[in-house]
């Protein structure tokens, strides 16, 4: 049965995580950069996708004796590995990487795991007098990370059950009558976030878009405001020109399906691949799926997968250039790794 705009169905509903300075919930990135030690404070280091942040972030940590973190909602999966251009064992060997395969693909995971871990991490690494280096391109984890997840009630399994069988037009009828501003900006072809706009508004009984913008805006921490101080810290944006990175985003696909895309889903799908639906939504993987099904030619598949990805960077700028603080530094097709580290201007 649909409820529609419905008081709260769980009413010992409580938040998930809440991370923002002054929540009085639990500490902010602030409270730890106080505690951390003031030598080796962490770097942030995002773009999109192909930008080439993982291989200056592997020479940074070498330079200055860093530990990667990684900030991928899909590298924390085991055995998504060639989609999602995972570092290479030689790679994780030359310095050590975190947050890269911590579940198995039938475990769920979410920003507020992240978060979790992400801490632990940071202080992990800094206890061992290195630099903990921030690397990725989930924008939503960097946002938690910094600024906390407010009041966001956890996943109801019940709830969120009875959701995923219903038909997306339904759900997205529901979203349009409680909440239009929600419905207006909202993703109305990604199911997940739907979901779980609908999971959000049925548990609070309040609307979702409200609801989000006091997330973003309850504890919103800038980088900018340690600078010169003794736990400063650096966020720092790669982008490139847009036919440079296109360039790059089509060479990256192709090399995947080379490297055995193919053959590295065929191998997760008899692990469960199709039951994680987050996992599911890694572009490359789904593409493959429905050409293992027989529904598209390889040629085909690849220039979807090529076109997904191109549309996934656009998006993950528009989300990146939202963030206050991010020094953005562009890369030229002839810049070498170790000339970009020295662009960082890390001094």
């Amino acid at each position: 049965m649909k409820q529609v705009c419905s008081k709260p169905t769980n009413a010992s509903a409580t938040c998930s995580l809440s991370w923002g300075r002054g929540s009085g919930r639990g500490r902010s990135f602030h409270d730890f950069l106080v505690a951390s030690h003031p030598h080796n404070p962490p770097i942030l280091l995002a773009g999109p996708t192909a930008v080439g942040k993982s291989a200056v972030a592997l020479a940074l940590a070498e330079t200055i004796g860093g530990e990667i973190i990684s900030v991928d909602s899909m590298q924390v999966y085991r055995g998504l590995d060639i989609g999602t251009a995972k570092p290479t064992a030689a790679e994780r060997a030359r310095v050590p990487h975190h947050l890269i395969d911590v579940v198995e693909l039938t475990q769920p995971f979410d920003a507020a795991k992240f978060v979790t871990l992400a801490n632990l991490a940071l202080t992990e690494i800094q206890s061992r007098g290195h630099v903990p280096i921030f690397c990725g391109g989930t924008g939503l984890y960097f946002r938690a990370f910094l600024e906390g997840l407010g009041e966001a009630p956890p996943a109801n399994p019940a709830l969120r059950a009875e959701l995923e069988a219903t038909p997306l037009a339904e759900l997205l009828q529901e979203l349009e009558e409680c909440d239009p501003a929600a419905f207006e900006t909202i993703d109305r072809k990604n199911p997940r976030r739907v979901i779980r706009a609908i999971e959000v508004i049925r548990l609070t009984g309040k609307p979702f878009s409200a609801q989000r913008a006091a997330w973003s805006h309850a504890a919103r921490m800038d980088p900018e405001d340690f600078q010169g101080t003794p736990h400063a810290f650096r966020f720092i944006g790669l982008t490139r020109a847009p036919a440079d990175l296109r360039s790059r985003l089509d060479a990256r696909v192709e090399r995947m399906f080379s490297d055995g895309l193919v053959e590295e889903t065929r191998r997760l799908l008899a692990r469960g691949l199709e039951q994680n639906k987050t996992a599911m939504q890694a572009i490359g993987y789904r593409q493959v799926v429905e050409h293992l099904r027989g529904e598209s030619a390889l040629a085909g598949t690849i220039e979807l997968v090529k076109a997904r990805t191109r549309r996934f960077a656009k998006r993950q700028m528009t989300w990146f250039r939202k963030q206050p603080g991010i020094h953005w530094i562009e890369l030229a097709p002839t810049d070498e790794t170790n000339g970009i580290v020295e662009k960082l201007n890390l001094n």
